[in-house]
Formats: C-alpha cells, sequence, structure tokens
C-alpha cells in the first residue's frame, strides 16, 4: 500500500507531495498537468524505470537534480525507496526499511556484479517487477474500453500480457534461436546439419553408385595393367640379354677405332724413327770420318805451333837488329870522310869500317827487313794452317761428342743403325696405304700392343656376331612404346584409385556425418516439441495455461460482479482460436455483451480487470491506478465507473486498500463518496498539487 509519493524537480513537478490513505484517491487536472508523472515518480522510485523512452528530460529544466520517493508498506513492515538522477543522467539509489522514525539501509544503487541491487530487494519484497506491477497495478489508458467495446483479439491479447504467454512469445523465439545456434554449432563441426540430411542422403546414394561403377573400371586396369607389365618385363629381359652385346658392339667400334689410330700414329712413329735414325746415320758416319784423321791433325798443329814459336823468335831477334842497325844508320849519317879525313880523330884513313859506312849500313838494314817482312808473311800463313787445323780439331770435337750422344763407337754401330732403318722400313711397308679393320687384321700386327687390340677385336667379333642392331633398336622402341603405354595406364588407374578412394572416403564421411546428424534431427525434433508443445502460444501448455488463467479470471471477476449492484451474476471467458469469448450470465440465463446497459459493461470490464490484476498479484501491494479510465467513455459509463468503484472498495475485495484515478473528467466525481480528490495545475514554478 503506498504511505505517500514525494517528487522534487522530478518532470513537471518542482515540489510535490502526497499522502495516501485507504480508499479511492483521484488526480484531476488537464492534460499536461503532471498526473500520469506521479505514475513514472512511483516506478522511477522502485525500479528505475518508467513508461518513457529515456532517462533525458527526467530532471526538471533549470536543475541539477532530481528525486522520487515513495514510502509504502509491504505485508506489515514500511519501506522508504528513494532514487536520485543529476543533469548527467547519474542515478543514485537508497532503501530503507521504516520502524517508527528510525530508517534502516536495505539496499543502495545497483552494482549487480557484486550482488547488490536496490531493484531486486524491492521486486523481492513486493513479488513483482516493473513489468509486472504494470499489468498487476496499473490500468493503461484504453483497457477497459477494449474490454467494454468487445474487441475480442485485443483483449486476448491482455489477457496473454496477464498471464505471461508474452513471456512465451520470447522463450519460444529464444528457443528457435538455440536450435538455429546448436544448428550452426553443428554445421561449424560437421559442415552440414539436420535440414541437410536429405541432401546427404541422397548423396549418400549417388556416392554408391560411383563405387559400384568404379570399383570395375579399377579391376579391369589392374588386370590390363598386369598384362601389359608381364609383356614389358618380357622385353625387358630380351633387352637385358642383347644390352651387353650392344655394349660390346660399341666397345668393338672403340676397338677398331682404337687400332686405326694406334696404327697411324705407329707409322708417323715410325715414319719419324726412321727420319731420325737416317739423320743420326748420317751424322755418325761423317763424325767417324772426321775422326779418323784425329792423331795426324794434332801432330801437324804441334808442329805449326813450334814453327810460330821459333818464327817469333827470329822475328824478334830481327827486329833488334834492325833497331841496332838504324841506330847505326843514324851514326853512319854523322860520320864521314872529310877529305879522306877522319871525323873523330881527323887523321886520314882511306875508308871507314864497314860498321859506320852508311851504304853498307842501309844494305845491311835493308836486307833485315826484307827478312822481317819474310818472317811476318811466315807466321800469317802458319797462324792460318793453325787456324784451319784448330777448326777441324774442333768439328773432330764435336765428331767425338755426337757420337757419344748417339751412343755410336764405330762402324759396327753404324752397320746396326743401318739394321733398324731397314727393319723399320719393311714393318711401314706391311701396313697397307688405306687402313681397314673389316678384313683380315693378323697384317696390321705390327707390334705387341697392336696384336693385342687386334686380339681383343677379333675376341669382340666373335661375342657379337648374331647380334642385329636394327632388331634390338626395335625391341627398345617397342619397349619405350609399352613403358609409355604402362605409364598412361598408371595415370588412369591411379585417377580412378584416386576417384574411387576419395568417394569411399566421402561416403565414409557422409555416412558418419549423416549417423550423427540423424542424433541431431532426434534431438533437434524432441527441441522443437519442447518448443511448439510448451512454448508455442497456442501450443498445449499456453492453452492449459490460458484455459486456466482463464477460469481463475472468470471465477474472480464474477465474485467482484457479486459486490456490484447489477443484474450479472457471472462470467465466463472462453479461449477460441484467435480471440477469448466473454459470456455473462444473469441466473441461468446468458446475456450477449451488446445488450448490457453502459454500467453494465463498465462493471463487466472492471470486474474483469480487477480479476486480472488479482492473478498476477496486486495484493502485494494492495493498490491499483487507473490512468485516464474514463478516456472514450460516454457521461453515463463515466459516472457508472465512479459509483462500481465506490461499491468495489466498499466490498473490500481481497483486501485492495487503494484505488488511485487519473482523469480529467472532475464533474463525474461530483456527489460521490471519494475519500480524496487532488487537483493538478501547471504553473510557471511547476505542477501544482491542491487538494479538493
Amino acid at each position: 500500500m503506498l504511505q505517500s509519493v514525494e517528487l522534487a524537480n522530478f518532470l513537471s513537478h518542482s515540489n510535490t507531495k502526497i499522502e495516501f490513505g485507504k480508499g479511492v484517491t483521484v488526480f484531476v487536472g488537464p492534460n499536461g498537468a503532471g498526473k500520469s508523472s506521479m505514475i513514472d515518480g512511483i516506478t522511477f522510485a522502485l525500479f528505475g524505470a518508467h513508461i518513457r523512452n529515456s532517462n533525458k528530460g527526467l530532471v526538471r529544466r533549470g536543475s541539477n537534480q532530481a528525486f522520487a520517493k515513495v514510502d509504502f508498506t509491504a505485508g506489515d513492515k514500511e519501506f522508504v525507496a528513494i532514487r536520485k538522477i543529476d543533469s548527467k543522467g547519474t542515478i543514485s539509489a537508497q532503501l530503507y526499511e521504516k520502524n517508527g522514525d528510525e530508517l534502516t539501509p536495505l539496499a543502495a544503487g545497483e552494482r549487480k556484479q557484486f550482488g547488490e541491487s536496490m531493484t531486486r530487494t524491492i521486486e523481492q519484497i513486493i513479488g513483482l517487477d516493473f513489468e509486472k506491477l504494470k499489468v498487476a497495478s496499473i490500468v493503461q489508458q484504453g483497457e477497459l474500453q477494449s474490454i467494454i467495446d468487445a474487441d475480442p483479439k485485443k483483449f486476448k491479447e491482455l489477457v496473454n500480457a496477464v498471464i505471461g504467454i508474452d513471456k512465451l512469445d520470447l522463450a519460444y523465439e529464444l528457443m528457435r534461436k538455440t536450435i538455429d545456434s546448436f544448428r550452426e554449432s553443428i554445421r561449424n563441426t560437421l559442415e552440414y546439419d539436420d535440414t541437410s540430411i536429405g541432401i546427404l542422403q541422397s548423396r549418400l546414394e549417388y556416392t554408391t553408385k560411383e563405387i559400384a561403377n568404379y570399383e570395375p573400371q579399377k579391376s579391369r586396369l589392374e588386370s590390363e595393367k598386369k598384362t601389359r607389365e608381364d609383356e614389358f618385363d618380357k622385353l625387358q629381359g630380351k633387352i637385358e640379354v642383347e644390352s651387353p652385346k650392344e655394349i660390346k658392339i660399341r666397345e668393338l667400334e672403340n676397338r677398331r677405332t682404337e687400332l686405326v689410330q694406334y696404327l697411324k700414329d705407329a707409322i708417323s712413329s715410325i715414319k719419324t724413327e726412321i727420319s731420325e735414325k737416317t739423320r743420326k746415320l748420317s751424322d755418325c758416319t761423317e763424325c767417324l770420318s772426321i775422326l779418323s784423321s784425329k792423331s795426324d791433325e794434332q801432330v801437324e798443329l804441334k808442329t805449326l805451333e813450334t814453327k810460330l814459336e821459333n818464327s817469333r823468335k827470329e822475328i824478334k831477334e830481327i827486329s833488334e837488329k834492325i833497331g841496332k842497325a838504324s841506330g847505326q844508320e843514324e851514326l853512319a849519317q854523322k860520320i864521314r870522310l872529310v877529305n879522306g879525313k877522319c871525323p873523330v880523330c881527323d887523321s886520314k884513313v882511306d875508308h871507314l869500317n864497314p860498321l859506320f859506312e852508311e851504304e853498307h849500313v842501309r844494305k845491311e838494314l835493308d836486307d833485315l827487313k826484307k827478312k822481317m817482312d819474310f818472317l811476318n808473311t811466315q807466321e800469317l800463313s802458319i797462324q792460318e794452317k793453325k787456324g784451319v787445323l784448330e777448326a777441324k780439331i774442333t768439328q773432330t770435337i764435336k765428331a767425338e761428342q755426337t757420337l757419344i750422344l748417339h751412343g755410336v763407337k764405330d762402324e759396327h754401330d753404324l752397320s746396326q743403325i743401318r739394321q733398324e732403318i731397314a727393319t723399320l722400313r719393311r714393318n711401314v711397308e706391311k701396313i697397307p696405304d688405306s687402313i681397314s679393320t673389316s678384313g683380315s687384321l693378323l697384317q696390321l700386327a705390327i707390334d705387341v700392343h697392336s696384336s693385342s687390340i687386334i686380339n681383343k677385336i677379333s675376341t669382340l667379333i666373335e661375342e657379337t656376331k648374331d647380334f642385329d642392331a636394327i632388331s634390338f633398336k626395335n625391341l627398345r622402341n617397342n619397349l619405350e612404346q609399352k613403358r609409355r603405354q604402362l605409364s598412361l595406364l598408371d595415370q588412369e588407374l591411379g585417377a580412378i584409385t584416386q576417384k574411387l578412394k576419395s568417394t569411399i572416403d566421402e561416403r565414409q564421411k557422409i555416412s558418419g556425418v549423416l549417423e550423427e546428424l540423424l542424433m541431431v534431427h532426434k534431438y533437434v525434433s524432441f527441441l522443437e516439441t519442447i518448443r511448439n508443445q510448451i512454448y508455442n502460444r497456442d501450443g498445449p501448455v499456453a492453452t492449459s495455461l490460458r484455459s486456466w488463467a482463464l477460469s481463475a479470471i472468470s471465477q474472480k471477476a464474477s465474485e467482484y460482479l457479486s459486490t456490484f449492484d447489477v443484474k450479472i451474476q457471472r462470467i465466463a471467458l472462453e479461449d477460441k482460436s484467435r480471440d477469448i469469448g466473454i459470456a455473462c450470465y444473469s441466473g441461468n440465463t446468458t446475456l450477449e455483451l451488446e445488450s448490457l446497459s453502459g454500467g453494465e459493461k463498465v462493471s463487466v470490464a472492471l470486474a474483469l480487470r480487477l480479476g486480472m490484476a488479482h492473478l498476477m498479484g496486486s495484493s502485494n501491494l494492495n493498490f491499483i491506478i487507473l490512468d485516464e479510465p474514463t478516456t472514450h467513455l460516454d457521461q453515463e459509463r463515466r459516472k457508472s465507473l465512479v459509483t462500481v468503484l465506490s461499491q468495489a472498495f466498499e466490498a473490500n475485495l481481497d483486501a485492495i486498500s487503494q484505488f488511485v484515478i487519473i482523469t480529467h473528467d472532475s464533474e463525474i466525481f461530483e456527489n460521490s463518496n471519494i475519500d480524496a480528490i487532488y487537483s493538478f495545475e501547471s504553473t510557471l514554478e511547476g505542477t501544482k498539487v491542491v487538494p479538493i
């Protein structure tokens, strides 16, 4: 039960406080005067919620902070709920239990993560949350009119809201999302969900047919491969037998080439050797001829050296005599007879000593010079002979060196060289001018090495005499062709094997997925059954719940009607496929709604709405607020509503302690026994509330 409501700077209220007692309280005033703001103040203080779109505008313009305070009782306890909001939207809240003048804090704020919530505490105290309170204790504008006008579809939606069927819609949708989420998780795991079972079954059937098609193809290809491999192995065996012969054929050709090249090299080498030995023979023959006069030349050279030495001594003596004679000639030219007298002693003499006679001295000097010339000429001759002889001796020395170099000592060695040259020439003459290895090779055996090569060639010819190069080439070509065929067959077999394996793997995967999806389908079907049976608003659970609720509402509404001064004693609600039927009874007579008077219709509507409120548990707060209940009602029905409300309160039904009526029709309460009427007026200072 409400004790008081206090609003400060809240919406249009600058400072409003209303005390509530038992009975009917009426808020009267024009639209916009702040009457409905009282509902917002009550729900904001209790739950921090209201019917407006947002918290913006809750703080009165020009103010920094607003608050709503509600004193209420629940059971035998009294509580105070205060909730504040500043211009920035910050909200604070406190809940107290009131014992006389003492306030005991019970909850503060909305720190739900720490388990602290004033709203949750209030919900536990009154047994209702904001949404349920709106249905149980607040009758919105037009609700009575929709019942009175018998709009069955809207009435059914109202009943669904009262009993919480609309919550089943949320559960129904949440269940759909749960099923969709489950299917999505299955798709993420298996790549499919239960909606793909038909597709996968078709795919499984298709893969089974594909496997049945691939397996005989694979068997046929494997059989063909085995046949081809056997043929290939046989050909390869023949080639392995003939391959060494092919190698020997190549070796034979190499040996023939080697022989020809060796013979060519041998001929060239022999010719070079013949040329060298011929030159050696010529050189050595000449050298032996030169050496035959070696001893005579040495004797002669010694004789010439002796003569040259004697000649040089004699030339030296003659040269001295010429020098002496030249001196005597000079002296003779100075000593001459003068008038038969000696120029020295001046004695008279017939002639001078021949040594001092100039003519005698000159003649002797000329003879000496002639002899000197002869001796010089003789020396030159000896020197020339000596030079020639020395050259011969030098040639002899070279000849000796040449013979030593060639290892020739005498004519016997030269004969040996002549024999070697003759043998070499005979060997060359054995080799034809045009060397051929196709015929007899014996004539080409000029030495041990050539004989060894010829023996090897003969052996190879014998070993390869039955080898046919063309047939062997055809064998190899045939083998290569079969190898290509086998390769293509392997590729084809590999492709079909891979297809078969991938198809088998796919079938196994599909089978496994299908097995799991069938379980998933069973589970989803179970969930769908639960969804449709329990959460579907037209399902059996909702229908049963609605049937029970309609029965309870009908019973309670009938009890309310019995206190009203009307002829209707009982109301029965019937659940239909799209709406709810309302049947009224007076005794055993069924009354159609269209036949009821205006007052009776208002009584039926109010009784039904009170029955709904009772079903929601309105007794926890023991008050009901009717917001503009007279909207769209004619004058007769408006006055009937006031009368019915007075009767309902006087009957003290279910201990509903308070009715709060919000209306702009003040005249309907004239001459009524309403406990409290408050007039709401909009002023510049805010809403002004005055008791009437």
